[in-house]
Parts: C-alpha cells; structure tokens; sequence
C-alpha cells in the first residue's frame, strides 16, 4: 500500500491496495487528512514518536494498527519517509507491506501496555532481549536511512 501527503498530512495520492484494503473511496481519501484511518487502540505516543522523527527529516518505521472504513482494522508494517524539494519538506510518503503475526503480537502486547499507563519496556526486563528484538529493526531502518541520503545526494 502506497500513500503520499502534503506537508499537512492531507492525502494527495493513495493506490489502489490502500482504496480497497481501508475501504474508502478515492473520493473520500483524496485532501483528507491521513488520519482518517487511524485506529484509536494505537498510542498517541506512537504517532507522536512518528512525528517527531519525520520533522527531523528522518524516516520512520513502525507497526500500525489502522481502522477501515467499516469498522474493521487491519494491520500494517509502515516505512514513512519526509519527501524533499531542496531542502524543503513539502509532504510524506508511507509504503507499508503486511506485517508478520509475531509483529503484530509484539505491538498489540507493546500498545496495550502504554494504553494501561505502564512504561513501553517493563522494568524487569533485561537489555540483552531487547537488544536482541529491536537490533535487526534499528539496523534495517539505519540502512535505509543512508541509502535514502545517498541517492538523494545524486
């Protein structure tokens, strides 16, 4: 599912995945503000972490529990990325993919815990597992990051 926005976060393009998956028309996508499909079990620490990161001209990548139109919800592996004209940010793009049942297990169990109030992490856990379960993803979203600088740079 492809969607690009403007610097408002207002919809200027969506492809047909993102049409039918949500279950809005175009119509209704187009010039609406993205967050017409959020879901309201997804943290606004989460967008509000998303946000921070893409003002910084950085890309973010994170699990998205998202509302359909009917109701329904479904789930998506988002990688968003600022889009630049010079070194203005003019809007953002958001390709997201299927996420895998431990990704969605992971984050259900992760914004249930920030939805009761508790820290992200629990206190009693150790470094090394969570090192060991956020590593590959802070390696891929890095890696990504510097292939996005370097063939903006060309």
């Amino acid at each position: 599912m492809i969607s690009t926005t403007d610097a408002k976060g207002l919809i200027t393009y969506c492809n047909d995945a993102f049409v039918e998956i949500s279950g809005f028309s175009r119509e209704e996508l187009i010039r609406a503000p993205h967050n017409l499909v959020r879901h309201p079990d997804v943290p606004a620490a989460v967008f509000s972490h998303m946000w921070a990161t893409l003002k910084q001209g950085l890309p973010w990548m994170g699990i998205v529990k998202n509302r359909c139109k009917s109701g329904d919800h479904y789930w998506v592996n988002a990688y968003v990325t600022p889009i630049f004209e010079g070194n203005q940010v003019i809007g953002y793009e958001s390709v997201r993919v299927k996420p895998t049942a431990e990704q969605i297990r992971r984050a259900e169990a992760l914004y249930q815990r920030i939805n009761q109030g508790k820290p992200a992490i629990p206190s009693t856990d150790k470094w090394l597992p969570i090192l060991q379960d956020w590593l590959p993803f802070i390696l891929v979203s890095q890696l990504s990051f510097m292939i996005g600088a370097s063939l903006n740079s060309q």
